[in-house]
């Protein structure tokens, strides 16, 4: 049975390395949402660096996830120093699975605040697309399955949670978000 992809970018107001008060709280608050979101039904797995790296996305070992990718629309610094973007890339097993762990719990406290760190961005934030079940998505698919939803909307090759494509390829029906 197919897999759901889920890729989700964001650029950051700050660099990952800044010292400052909210970099912590936003590094301390994600890893706290990324446990939760790991002990959450319907997960199955995320891309992290082979070797543990925290912090740290270009040029890191990613194994079967491929090498990292960011948007052609992010335009800042891509140094340990001066990156300043977070992105994820999950696995699922559905559609609503991954909305009620994207919209309920700790990680729908965290996207209330998501002014507090990221910049007001014209661009999606995030695309899903169904992988085979034994495929793994790649950083490079997620970025151009998140600039083809940008050009051209919503397709079977890479939709929303608000406008969800089947494994067949047909337009399915937006799963309700929890009422947590």
């Amino acid at each position: 049975m197919p897999r759901l992809a889920l890729y989700t970018f964001g650029v950051l107001t700050f660099p990952l390395s800044d010292p400052a008060p909210s970099t912590r709280e936003f590094y301390d608050l994600g890893e706290a949402v990324h446990r939760r979101i790991a002990a959450h039904p319907g997960y199955l797995a995320r891309a992290e660096p082979a070797g543990g790296e925290q912090g740290v996305l270009f040029g890191v070992d990613w194994g079967a996830w491929g090498e990292f990718a960011v948007p052609a629309w992010y335009a800042k610094a891509r140094t340990p120093e001066t990156t300043a973007l977070a992105a994820t890339l999950s696995l699922w097993t559905d559609p609503r699975s991954a909305r009620d762990a994207v919209y309920s719990g700790l990680h729908r406290e965290a996207l209330t605040r998501r002014h507090d760190w990221f910049e007001r961005s014209p661009h999606p934030t995030h695309v899903l697309w169904w992988v085979p079940d034994d495929g793994t998505p790649t950083w490079q698919e997620g970025v151009a399955k998140l600039e083809r939803l940008q050009d051209h909307g919503p397709a079977s090759q890479g939709f929303t949670f608000h406008h969800p494509f089947t494994p067949a390829g047909t337009p399915g029906r937006p799963s309700r978000r929890p009422a947590h």
